[in-house]
């Protein structure tokens, strides 16, 4: 009873950050003209799979919690929570399979340095979020219709590839960031050279900002991982591992509220534009914002 209160209370109020904080990021996303166009795309399918976390996800999350508080459960419970679980293992599949193609975007930036916008192009960037959302739509399909009984298995199988890929591209970023730093503090800095350093560095900045967005992925992830694993392991009907499953769920959607405060905490540019946006809002309400 405690566990459902807390999460219904937790989730009433992330629901509404989730929605303010995300379409903020949208459209700062959309006025950002520095950022690169592949990296904008890719950041905006992850703020929109977020944004539907807030508006749909979570207020069905609370009333679902809030019927299974009731005296009277209503007959098509199970088929909700079905459905529930459903949504939101597409929207959460194509969370964190966004959070993986942003880290092969960031790592191609570093890796290809000046071949970068060649190889990398919008069109191609679009082409992997309409790949993202297709198969994420897919693989939930599969799960529904196919695999039922082993769609845990297959969720956590996922989940957990997605954060050991994602930790190995990043991984790579590290090794390729610090072979390039070395570099530079061996090399004498010359005129004609002053410009590439300088997009050197930026990419380098961009590359190591996004590895927030993984760290908080990871955090909010893992332990539905874990509590999935000692489920299926254990007891299902463990008072302990069902409450403790509820507040995994929550920690998953408050991944979404989560994003949009990294990319204004680590990359100046969204965060310059989302500054604007907000004073604009609070002028035209009349509210001084320095």
């Amino acid at each position: 009873m405690a566990s459902c209160i807390g999460n219904m209370i937790i989730n009433g109020y992330l629901s509404y950050t989730a929605i303010a904080l995300n379409i903020t990021t949208i459209l700062a996303l959309r006025k950002t003209a520095s950022l690169p166009k592949p990296l904008k795309t890719l950041l905006l399918s992850l703020a929109i799979s977020d944004l539907s976390v807030g508006l749909v996800l979570q207020p069905w999350y609370v009333k679902i919690l809030s019927t299974l508080m009731g005296s009277e459960k209503t007959p098509n419970l199970q088929t909700t929570f079905k459905e529930f679980l459903s949504t939101a293992w597409f929207l959460c599949s194509v969370s964190f399979l966004g959070v993986v193609a942003i880290s092969v975007d960031r790592f191609l930036a570093i890796h290809l340095h000046l071949r970068y916008q060649e190889f990398v192009t919008r069109r191609r960037a679009v082409a992997l979020v309409i790949f993202v959302w297709v198969m994420s739509a897919f693989l939930t399909t599969l799960v529904d219709s196919v695999l039922k009984q082993n769609g845990a298995v297959v969720y956590i199988s996922i989940e957990a590839l997605s954060l050991i890929t994602t930790a190995l591209f990043y991984y790579q970023i590290y090794i390729v960031v610090k072979r390039q730093t070395n570099q530079m503090q061996n090399l004498r800095i010359q005129q004609e050279q002053t410009e590439n350093i300088a997009n050197a560095a930026r990419l380098r900045k961009s590359a190591l900002g996004t590895f927030w967005v993984y760290v908080v992925f990871l955090a909010c992830y893992l332990p539905d991982i874990i509590i999935h694993t000692a489920i299926l392991s254990a007891d299902k009907n463990s008072a302990l591992l069902n409450n403790l499953h509820l507040w995994a769920l929550t920690l998953v959607f408050f991944h979404s509220s989560i994003n949009p405060l990294i990319y204004c905490w680590n990359m100046r540019h969204i965060q310059y534009t989302i500054l604007d946006i907000i004073r604009t809002i609070s002028f035209s309400l009349g509210v001084k914002v320095k």
